[in-house]
């Protein structure tokens, strides 16, 4: 979950407990995300209890997090519906309301987050005027970037992960060859200064335009409401890719294929084109060349690993007589006994070759690290991709890498 987004998923949380409407009651979570998770850990920090999580995946049934248990949404049925609260993060926010209704349920189900975006389901006027509106927005920033880059083709990352967007100008270059836009203007469309470092990475004459997440819902909205044929956007998630995302359901594909294939329509032997506009990383001779350790435990879209997880990996690593460095940006803290550091995307590669080992929780990051020269570890906590019986170390898995799940026992060096 973004921070905007977590923000507001806070202030509903305030919100509810100001009007006594968390207070004694039984409350459940409905869809078992990241984002729901994030849910579980701020109610849990508000000393609230959660009795369980809600979930139609079968898989799921029987399995917990952080001690509470995944169970059918027929289960709230034995509760009092008088003093029980359902409370939702997930995007589906109108079908499992609608679920919980059609199963008999006539307690409170609460949507602590709007998404803003095609998960409104809604034939309702007022939802269809608000539809409506974010449209012309967005045929309106259509417009403006048709007269600044009169002729460009659109390449439109509609979310702001690092992963997606690398991915995407993996393989962008045969799909511009078969769309015969190769050649042309491209302007790359995405969210966040650090989304444009990944475009960089590809070339440093890239040109790139950032937009909030709000504006790129609208202008993606209106490029499809339009049927624009000049641009392209480059997901492999609903609305843009409906069916492969149901082929999930009955067979795993990992994620990278998943953009060669399904979402670009390569063969599945390309190679994907490597980032060519790296740099060297000023502070090199303050580190112990092979002999240090860059640790990454922070991720905007994944679930945090806990904090004993990462203490015991920094205690064993210091053991060794690794130099300790933890890689931050804005407001986040070094681990504890390691000093921050904060590389550009552009520089984090010869950062970790040269400290010679790299331990982090499976982010975008590390698809930014995919051909580093050193040791990489990457940390998936244990959870279900989406609402498929697949984990997320099926699908993020990277070759070349240790790829460990953190879950009840996990020990470091014996795991």
């Amino acid at each position: 979950m973004d921070k905007a987004h977590y923000e507001e998923m806070v202030k509903a949380i305030d919100g509810l407990t100001a009007h006594y409407l968390l207070q004694d009651r039984k409350i459940y979570v409905f869809g078992h995300c990241n984002a729901t998770e994030e849910l579980a850990d701020l109610l849990m920090k508000k000393n609230f209890t959660v009795k369980a999580i809600l979930d139609n995946n079968t898989a799921k049934h029987g399995s917990s997090y952080r001690g509470i248990p995944i169970t059918p949404p027929e289960t709230i049925l034995s509760e009092d519906a008088t003093h029980t609260i359902v409370c939702i993060v997930a995007r589906a926010y109108a079908a499992m309301n609608a679920q919980l209704r059609e199963l008999g349920f006539s307690g409170n189900v609460v949507k602590l987050v709007n998404y803003n975006s095609y998960a409104e389901y809604s034939l309702s006027g007022d939802t269809m005027l608000r539809m409506w509106q974010r449209v012309e927005r967005g045929i309106r920033l259509k417009e403006e970037m048709e007269q600044k880059y009169p002729g460009a083709f659109k390449v439109l990352c509609p979310f702001c992960a690092l992963g997606d967007v690398f991915l995407t100008m993996s393989y962008l270059p045969y799909f511009a060859g078969k769309r015969w836009i190769d050649g042309k203007d491209i302007v790359y469309c995405v969210i966040g200064s650090a989304c444009r470092q990944v475009v960089s990475l590809f070339g440093a004459d890239k040109r790139v335009e950032c937009f909030s997440q709000k504006d790129m819902d609208e202008l993606v909205q209106a490029c499809l409401y339009t049927e624009d044929e000049t641009s392209f956007i480059a997901h492999q998630d609903r609305p843009y890719m409906v069916n492969l995302h149901k082929a999930l359901y009955l067979k795993c594909i990992p994620l990278e294929i998943i953009y060669r294939c399904g979402v670009f329509g390569l063969p599945i032997g390309t190679e994907p084109v490597k980032p060519e506009n790296l740099q060297v990383y000023p502070g090199l001779e303050q580190i112990k060349k092979g002999n240090a350790v860059v640790f990454s435990p922070y991720a905007k879209s994944v679930t945090s690993l806990p904090k004993d997880v990462w203490s015991a990996i920094v205690s064993y690593y210091k053991a060794k007589g690794y130099q300790c460095f933890t890689n931050v940006a804005g407001e986040e803290k070094p681990l504890t006994g390691t000093t921050g550091i904060s590389p550009t995307l552009s520089q984090v590669q010869s950062l970790v070759e040269w400290a010679g080992t790299f331990v982090g929780i499976r982010s975008g990051l590390c698809d930014v690290l995919k051909y580093a020269a050193c040791d990489k570890t990457a940390l998936f906590p244990d959870y279900h991709y989406c609402d498929t019986k697949w984990k997320a170390i099926d699908m993020y898995a990277i070759d070349g890498w240790r790829n460990l799940v953190v879950k009840d026992g996990f020990l470091w060096g014996k795991s």
